[in-house]
């Protein structure tokens, strides 16, 4: 499939790539299909990633691997939530989280309170909720992944 796309102008999306969002994300609920898309130069492992919509060419959201910023992530879901992503294993579930990048980069931040989980076998996917005050919405991040940039 062809999509275009604000960020990444026009890209070849192959079928089996695309996710499916049952009830869309978080104040999108009509956008329902998403490709997983990184910055060529930068290679998938530069951390963030971008969540392009096939519906609406020109909403990408940024995306990353919570473990990057946070290594002990690991929120406790309720079953109900997942329960139409099929059976997720430590093998075939992603997740990752919304970065939001304002204008002022010191500002950037993760919502570690409204994780994307996916299942790469089905490429079902959900944005959930994680209940209780244990993760932030808007958890900072850019002294981190400076110094992790500085460290490599």
């Amino acid at each position: 499939m062809l999509v275009k796309t604000k960020v990444f102008g026009e890209v070849e999306v192959a079928d089996e790539k695309i996710l499916t969002f049952d009830n869309g994300i978080i104040g999108f609920p009509d956008l329902k299909h998403f490709a997983l898309m990184h910055d060529e130069e930068k290679g998938a492992d530069a951390g963030i990633r971008y969540l392009q919509s096939i519906e609406e060419p020109g909403f990408a959201m940024p995306v990353m691997d919570p473990l990057i910023v946070v290594p002990n992530y690991d929120p406790q879901v309720n079953d109900e939530y997942l329960s139409g992503l099929g059976e997720l294993t430590e093998e075939n579930i992603v997740v990752l989280v919304t970065v939001t990048v304002p204008s002022d980069l010191t500002k950037m931040t993760v919502n570690l309170q409204g994780p994307i989980v996916i299942n790469s076998d089905n490429k079902k996917a959900a944005q959930i909720i994680v209940e209780g005050n244990d993760f932030s919405v808007k958890f900072p991040i850019y002294d981190i992944l400076k110094a992790r940039k500085d460290g490599e």
